[in-house]
């Protein structure tokens, strides 16, 4: 079965089955699969199945169609994780369900053992002969080891582990303090270790250890079969004789250590699921671990593993502070790059309103003032939202600046900005934009548009979208691409309206878009002066979301002749 998910855009998660041979895509409610996005097209590709392959294939779209980053010129045959791009909504292809893969939990990469020792884990062979003793931990995210210890060694244990790590909340901490107790619970233990993995797939990785004495130190191997017996099985395993248990094998790693005895139990986080062991070993014919020893173990493990759960939870808090102190500055800086005030211009007025989705946010608008007294009205939305989406704004709107105030030429000005925007290599980032400049002298508007939603001119009662044939490609898809400009005689009383497809995608709680039909209408009212016209969007808006939260940054800017 072959389908696409939205994976970034309007509604990620959604999925269209590929079962037809041919289907459209776009913003028509004809198409098989619609997108309500106003830059969008009506019919804006085709997916076709030919000999059993799959393809997509753009329909002459105004913004075009990306297949993995790569503008689409021809159709493109799709394989199985590709990436299809629709302005700012993104599509995998997909051939097959995926399976569900493991939980990642917090990275161990920065955890490491002391430097007097080098840990490795060896690959013995899987024999089938006897444990000594097993006790089973599963079930849950806490150990149901029974209470058959001697009560002051439980006592002793679970007192001496609590006292260790009630106090510690970094993971690098306690990794120690688990082999330091345990030495001093255990007197005839002469090697620790805490092996624990990342994440369910990831390899296991010696994290802790710990010789009684220190010639012990060195090149030291561990064997993978009784971790790895433990950690699947959920349970804690005890050999009283290590060199003659034939279920690991004469594993060499235990062979050359000469180990009488070991104890082995998992760690098990909240959800049941083993992030590693703890083992100890001793070298003592006549100090082999017992029964009530592998108890207590099973006890400190899951002490241990609560104790690094708090950790790795106190570190994300302390990690997401660090972050919200990051973009509530990042957020007062965005804000004051956009103009404080609207720009005076004899003969006409100015309303401007702007907000991010999350802190910062993608879309901008701005006013810049040229030399020979006209003005330039700028709208700009970048593919994606948050502080990537923010610093590519930032940068842009420097060169917008910079090259509308030195290039006279209105289209000529885009084609170069976009030009110096592909030169930085974005990535799959691209921006949609519209520029419109007023002339008071002469009252010529001239606007050119980068793949941005088209204008809504309202004259007389009457509201049009002007400027639609003249669109371009968004800044950024094609480095050499020549923009063309629109030009309109604005007329007293006309008022110019540019947005961002915030507007227009606003979704209420029952997940209906607001839309550009709806905007037109409200654009279209008896409002006597700009700043009331926006006023009114702004309300109607409101109103129509009811307090939802909104996914993506919302920009208006209105200019309008008295």
């Amino acid at each position: 079965m072959a389908f696409l998910e939205l994976i970034a855009g309007r509604q990620p998660g959604t999925r269209f089955e590929l079962s037809g041979d041919r289907q459209l895509i776009g913003r028509g409610s004809d198409c098989d699969f619609p997108l309500d996005v106003a830059a969008v097209s009506r019919r804006h590709a085709v997916f076709y199945v030919e000999k059993g392959r799959h393809y997509v294939e753009d329909l002459g779209s105004r913004n075009g169609t990306l297949v993995n980053g790569a503008m689409l010129t021809t159709p493109a045959l799709l394989c199985d994780g590709d990436q299809v791009r629709i302005c700012d909504q993104t599509l995998s292809f997909r051939l097959m369900e995926e399976s569900a893969g493991g939980v990642a939990r917090g990275s161990l990469a920065d955890h490491v053992v002391p430097s007097g020792v080098e840990v490795n884990l060896v690959d013995d062979d899987d024999g089938q002969g006897t444990v000594v003793a097993t006790l089973e931990l599963g079930g849950g995210g806490s150990a149901s080891w029974r209470l058959s210890a001697k009560p002051e060694v439980k006592l002793g244990a679970l007192v001496e582990i609590s006292n260790n790590l009630g106090n510690v909340l970094l993971v690098d901490e306690i990794l120690p303090k688990i082999l330091e107790s345990l030495f001093k619970i255990f007197l005839q233990a002469d090697r620790g270790f805490v092996i624990m993995r990342s994440r369910a797939d990831a390899p296991l990785i010696p994290v802790a250890t710990k010789m009684r004495r220190q010639s012990d130190e060195g090149k030291t191997r561990i064997s993978r079969t009784i971790i790895e017996e433990a950690m699947k099985g959920r349970k804690a395993i005890l050999s009283a004789d290590a060199t003659a248990d034939e279920r690991f094998n004469l594993a060499q790693s235990i062979a050359d250590f000469h180990i009488r005895s070991m104890i082995c139990a998992p760690m098990l986080d909240s959800n049941g699921e083993p992030i590693g062991v703890i083992q100890i070993d001793t070298l003592n014919q006549k100090s082999r671990f017992t029964d009530d020893d592998l108890e207590v173990l099973a006890g400190v493990a899951s002490q241990a593993a609560i104790a690094i759960d708090n950790a790795k939870m106190h570190e994300q808090v302390l990690a997401q502070q660090a972050i919200q102190r990051d973009l509530e500055l990042a957020q007062r800086m965005q804000l004051a790059l956009l103009p404080s005030v609207p720009p005076e211009v004899p003969g006409y007025v100015f309303f401007n309103y702007y907000q991010a989705a999350r802190q910062v946010g993608g879309d901008y608008y701005d006013y810049v003032s040229l030399a020979d007294g006209r003005e330039a009205v700028i709208v700009g939305d970048v593919a994606g939202k948050g502080v990537s989406a923010a610093l590519v704004m930032a940068r842009l709107s420097s060169d917008v600046r910079f090259i509308l105030a030195s290039e006279p030429d209105v289209a000529a000005a885009i084609t170069k900005i976009n030009a110096s925007f592909a030169r930085h290599d974005w990535q799959d980032k691209f921006v949609t934009m519209i520029v419109a400049i007023v002339n008071p002298r002469t009252h010529q508007m001239t606007l050119v548009n980068a793949g941005h939603m088209a204008p809504l001119l309202r004259r007389g009662g009457k509201v049009y979208e002007i400027g639609e044939e003249q669109s371009g490609l968004p800044i950024g898809v094609s480095d050499d691409y020549q923009f063309e400009s629109y030009t309109e005689e604005l007329q007293p009383g006309d008022f110019v309206t540019l947005f961002t497809d915030g507007f227009s995608e606003a979704m209420n709680a029952n997940g209906d878009l607001y839309g550009t039909d709806r905007l037109a209408k409200q654009v279209g009212t008896s409002a006597v002066s700009v700043e009331e016209l926006g006023q009114h969007i702004l309300e109607d808006v409101n109103q129509f979301v009811d307090g939802f939260s909104q996914s993506d940054d919302m920009c208006l800017a209105c200019f309008g002749r008295l």
